[in-house]
């Protein structure tokens, strides 16, 4: 949830992160829409592309109970064809442009590895969240505009590029590996002077479905970093392709996922279906207060 004073929790020593002044909570788990401003995101029911359509999925996130909605204007599908920084900068433009008028001050994540098209569109809009795929690999600028913006930042593992990233994917101990990458990056930002840094595994990033479940397996070992933690299944195929299905039919196997997630520490669901995981999270907060008082 988001606070103005933090001052009443001076004396509790809590996860947050600081978002134009104020301080997002994440001591209980919160929720991150997906809106995707593409016409080829691997799930159709995520794709938005008129005013209308972004201002309704938006609408209807806020109400199910999403606390930060996630925008993204470039496809990082497997495979997925690149497009140029303004294209990508002109789909973000309308999305911000859309939900900031209809929504003012509600959080806002930039998915992007581009920096930029994250300064441009903070420099217009004024500060979001930086959610960068590439964890700083695809543009050597990015840690020195979030450092220069002191905007928060998501730092997600991936091997490879979109465009290659499921060609063979090959680690010797997935889990160490991406471990060691976080933590490398993480100290570089922090030698930067940012703090609110959130760190996601990148669950279908240069990963197979071995090295996705692996992780999860093993989610709670990333707790030594001493960072929020995001993961995001929604709908992916290491859901659908064990159950022979589609992302159409991956909710269910997503609430499945997001729930043993939540058992391990974490922090933060990126979904597409925000009222399910809503739900997931307050069941599995009952399960976890009820137990502590018995």
């Amino acid at each position: 949830m988001l606070f103005n004073q933090p001052e009443k929790y001076f004396f509790k020593k809590r996860q947050s992160i600081n978002l134009n002044g104020s301080l997002i909570y994440l001591d209980q788990p919160l929720v991150m829409g997906i809106i995707n401003v593409t016409p080829d995101s691997f799930f159709e029911g995520s794709r938005y592309n008129s005013e209308r359509e972004i201002l309704d999925s938006a609408q209807r996130m806020i109400e199910d109970g999403a606390a930060i909605l996630d925008l993204g204007a470039y496809s990082s599908r497997p495979g997925a064809a690149d497009i140029s920084s303004h294209d990508e900068f002109e789909r973000l433009d309308l999305a911000v442009t859309t939900i900031s008028k209809a929504f003012p001050d509600f959080p806002i994540s930039i998915d992007t590895f581009r920096s930029e098209v994250a300064r441009k569109i903070i420099e217009k809009h004024g500060d979001c969240i930086i959610n960068d795929i590439s964890g700083g690999t695809l543009d050597p600028d990015m840690f020195r505009t979030v450092a220069e913006l002191q905007v928060p930042y998501i730092l997600m593992h991936i091997q490879g590029t979109p465009q290659n990233m499921q060609q063979n994917p090959s680690y010797k101990d997935v889990f160490k590996e991406t471990l060691h990458f976080l933590s490398e990056r993480v100290a570089q930002l922090r030698s930067l002077g940012v703090s609110d840094i959130i760190i996601d595994p990148g669950f279908g990033f240069g990963k197979s479905m071995d090295h996705n479940y692996e992780l999860l397996n093993r989610l709670d070992g990333f707790k030594i970093l001493e960072a929020p933690l995001l993961v995001g299944f929604s709908r992916k195929s290491m859901i659908f392709k064990p159950l022979s299905s589609s992302p159409q039919e991956a909710l269910n196997g997503t609430t499945v996922l997001n729930t043993l997630s939540l058992l391990q520490g974490a922090n933060i669901l990126r979904v597409h279906d925000v009222k399910e995981a809503v739900e997931a999270v307050k069941l599995v907060g009952l399960t976890q207060s009820t137990s502590k008082k018995s």
